[in-house]
């Protein structure tokens, strides 16, 4: 079915106020020219002369206002002087029979024009911001006339040139927004059988997966017009501006229908009411409840308005919003796995030029984790860090920086060390990195480094052979075991402990309590003992009770307790077990500064794991 939009009902369009500002500016400058045409014929004489013209009886006729005099020959022409009325001057006009007008003085004849000029400027250009501001929808707003006008940017079916072709990965949730375009595109398809098309679109998932691109993608393929805005655009410090922006937006989606609206970032208005310290806020509330009347009134048959939102809070969200009838469904972004990783990388790598030694699906397979926007931001950087070096193209190794600076900052290069904190350093990270590599149940090991990143002095990092979705116990344990590596070198061959191990020590606390309280990995059985505290800023009440005793919270601290010193135990028999190659990896950690997994295995004389390294040539 072809379907067609009105031309005359787009935002913006409509009677143009700067034409009639255009014409007063006109005539403006017409009255000028006539003025000008009008006087310039006017011959300027002296008091003496004009005495003398009319002694010559010369002079038919004149105008006196005030000091001023303007008068005519007899012979047809006009004249003008200054004079300082006295009595000579009238017996000689009596005398020689002129014509005599007297007008009374006015204070400034072109001032009070010019004041006429500007005036009928200014409301010339004010009835040009008012009717802008009128017709301009989404544009208006931010000015004083239109503070109620919704802010929503309007894109026409041509402007929109996202497909689903530019959306990598993300099969799944493609599938789900397809019935969209569908109905868009033949609504009789679903009319016949009496389906309806869900009123609205939730997409969820942690930001930078692509939920804004994928509402674009749906628009651009139904060749629909499509309206975009953020949640906190519909707030404003006056009261009732909220409501009065959903009212405007819906009105102008119903103009164009069929339509899709897109609401970015819902959870800025569309939190539960009634919540928090303060109790509710107003003015959000009656936001809230006008998106909620609108959803439930507008027409979903033939011509409708379908709405899409994206949040990566859906959990606090007012159970209103979510009901069938609003957003019928619920659509889950998740972070790309492998494929589709490596299909993100081919699409934003289109425009950079690619050394022929770098392997996309080799860096699909070494950054597990990454969303969409961490892609691109990666080869982002190894571009720029091959422009800084002069490099007619992106190699491998450009990946492996960039790939380093974004998980583990910028290299602090002018960060001293003493000699002995290079040491401890040093063996600290050593800890961390034989306890990695004798356990089979961690992630394989990647890189060790004593060169200082972010806030760290030094790192011993892995990387997981695949994309994780679930841990064991024994993978936990192994965690929590790699945590102590630093405590326990730091305590074995300096014999005392430093702050460093700080994070170490809170990273393997949470694990443990984790699998206490939340996992039931304890000798307290499959119970969970959550305390159920939250915080006001999550969108949830406060609330500091638990539902277990005095008793059952000791025995919890008890569990995690002797988790943690099961992990502690183990990993000291370990690198006692392996002192002499802790020594050995250590010194050529002093000597390198970093070293990666493929050095490592060979200088220990140890059989590798599968490693994620992008240097060409090395074990993978």
């Amino acid at each position: 079915m072809k379907r067609t939009f009105n031309k005359k009902n787009l935002p913006g369009r409509g009677p143009n106020a700067l034409w009639l500002l255009m014409v007063i500016v006109g005539l403006g400058i017409a009255y000028l020219f006539w003025y000008n045409s009008v006087n310039k014929n006017v011959e300027t004489i002296n008091f003496s002369k004009l005495m003398q013209a009319i002694d010559a009886n010369k002079v038919e006729s004149v105008v006196i206002q005030g000091q001023h005099v303007q008068g005519k020959y007899k012979g047809g022409k006009y004249f003008e002087t200054f004079v300082v009325p006295i009595q000579a001057l009238w017996d000689s006009l009596r005398a020689h029979n002129v014509e005599i007008d007297v007008f009374p003085v006015e204070k400034d004849t072109w001032g009070s024009f010019f004041f006429f000029f500007a005036f009928v400027a200014f409301a010339g250009m004010l009835i040009f911001y008012l009717r802008q501001n009128q017709n301009g929808g989404g544009s208006g707003g931010g000015k004083i006339f239109s503070v109620g006008k919704s802010k929503a940017k309007f894109f026409s079916p041509n402007q929109i040139t996202v497909t689903f072709k530019d959306v990598a990965g993300n099969e799944e949730a493609k599938e789900d927004v397809k019935d969209i375009v569908d109905f868009l595109k033949n609504p009789e398809k679903f009319e016949r059988l009496g389906a309806k098309i869900p009123r609205g679109i939730l997409l969820t998932g942690a930001p930078g997966n692509g939920k804004t691109l994928l509402a674009k993608a749906v628009a651009g393929e139904a060749s629909c017009p499509f309206f975009s805005i953020s949640g906190s655009d519909f707030v404003e410090v006056f009261v009732g501006v909220g409501a009065s922006r959903v009212r405007d937006l819906f009105a102008q989606a119903r103009r164009h229908t069929p339509c899709i609206v897109f609401i970015d970032e819902i959870d800025a208005v569309g939190r539960q009411r009634g919540i928090g310290l303060g109790g509710g806020n107003d003015e959000r509330e009656q936001t809230l409840n006008q998106l909620l009347a609108e959803m439930d009134g507008f027409s979903t048959e033939k011509g409708a308005v379908i709405v899409m939102a994206a949040t990566n809070r859906p959990d606090v969200l007012d159970k209103a919003l979510l009901r069938p009838g609003r957003f019928d469904r619920m659509v889950e972004v998740p972070f790309p796995d492998t494929k589709a990783r490596e299909q993100i990388l081919r699409v934003h790598s289109k425009g950079t030029k690619l050394n022929t030694d770098v392997n996309l699906s080799k860096i699909a397979r070494g950054t597990p984790g990454f969303s969409g926007a961490d892609l691109e931001n990666l080869i982002n950087e190894a571009a720029l860090i091959g422009s800084k070096r002069n490099h007619e193209s992106v190699t491998m190794e450009f990946f492996e920086l960039a790939r380093d600076k974004i998980m583990l900052g910028s290299e602090r290069k002018t960060l001293m060390f003493t000699d002995k904190e290079k040491r401890m350093t040093a063996f600290h990270e050593a800890g961390h990195t034989m306890l990695n590599i004798l356990q089979p149940e961690t992630d394989p090991f990647h890189k060790v480094t004593i060169v200082p990143r972010g806030r760290a002095l030094g790192v011993s990092w892995s990387l997981p052979e695949g994309d994780v979705h679930s841990q064991t116990k024994e993978q936990m344990l192994a965690r929590m075991v790699v945590c102590y590596g630093g405590m326990l070198a730091e305590t074995l061959f300096f014999d005392t402990k430093t702050s460093g191990c700080s994070n170490d020590i809170e990273k393997a606390t949470k694990i443990a309590r984790a699998m206490v309280s939340r996992y039931g990995m304890s000798d307290l059985g499959p119970i969970t003992f959550e305390t159920g505290q939250e915080h006001p800023y999550l969108g949830r009440d406060i609330q500091s009770s638990r539902e277990f005793s005095e008793h059952t919270a000791q025995a919890i601290d008890q569990e995690v307790s002797k988790i943690v010193s099961f992990c502690y135990n183990k990993g000291k028999q370990l690198l006692e077990a392996n002192r002499e190659k802790m020594v050995i990896l250590a010194e050529r950690l002093i000597e390198l500064e970093t070293l990666q997994a493929h050095e490592v295995y060979e200088l220990l004389g140890m059989e590798a794991r599968e490693t994620h390294s992008f240097h060409p040539g090395k074990h993978n």
